[in-house]
Order: structure tokens, then C-alpha cells, then sequence
């Protein structure tokens, strides 16, 4: 043998945890790829062929993660990250995500409101 006993071959599961206890999950921005904590950062599915923001976390469907920044957003479309992380064909629309990551804030507090009027909407479709 070498002479490497197990011990020495194989570090111990807490050495190998590169990433700092957290108090939940941790989730991936698909617009600067650094990694933060899930409630920082704002779910996006898509419906229709358009972006949305899944500020409650309960739209059905596959999802991605960014920070509620404007540069963050512009890195993801530029890099045309959105389709590829949703596994979708084709450009997507960003119109309803640029509304929640607008500079000022000011757009949030309107979507949380048609976010409801959508459900109900969808609801009476089926």
C-alpha cells in the first residue's frame, strides 16, 4: 500500500461543506451566478411565454432564482438565461419582471395586486 490510511484519504463531511451554515436553502442567481439564500432572492416562472415573478412562491412550474436588481436582470437577459433555465424554446417576455426590479422599488406593490387579479382570472378560464 502507499502507506494513506483512511483517515488521511478521505476529510471528514464537515471539511468538504465549502458554503457557510445557512438558516434554509440556498439558490443560485441566474443573473451574476453568485449564490444567496432563497428568501433573498425572487422566484421567476414562466407563463405563456412571459416571465413572471413568483413573489409567494406557489406558481406551478419549473423555476429560477435572481436578486431584485436591475443589474442582475440585465446580466440574465443578456446572457439569455431565463429560457435556458426554465427549459423553454424561443425569447421570453420580461415586461412583467422589469415592473418588481425597477430601480426605485415602485413597481411591487402593483404587482403583488395583479398577481390576485390573475389567479381569479385563471381560475374562471378552466
Amino acid at each position: 500500500m502507499s502507506g494513506r490510511t483512511r483517515v488521511n484519504a478521505c476529510p471528514s463531511p464537515r471539511k468538504r461543506q465549502a458554503l457557510p451554515e445557512t438558516a434554509g436553502p440556498v439558490r443560485t442567481c441566474v443573473g451574476c451566478r453568485s449564490r444567496a439564500a432563497k428568501t433573498d432572492l425572487v422566484r421567476v416562472v414562466a407563463v405563456e411565454g412571459a416571465c413572471v415573478p413568483d413573489l409567494r412562491g406557489t406558481l406551478p412550474g419549473r423555476g429560477a432564482h435572481m436578486h431584485p436588481d436591475p443589474e442582475c436582470l440585465a446580466l440574465a437577459e443578456r446572457r439569455k438565461a431565463f429560457p435556458r433555465a426554465l427549459r423553454v424554446s424561443g425569447p421570453l417576455e420580461l415586461a412583467r419582471l422589469h415592473a418588481v426590479v425597477a430601480p426605485d422599488g415602485a413597481g411591487q406593490g402593483s404587482e403583488r395586486n395583479s398577481s390576485t387579479s390573475r389567479v381569479g382570472s385563471r381560475s374562471r378560464l378552466r
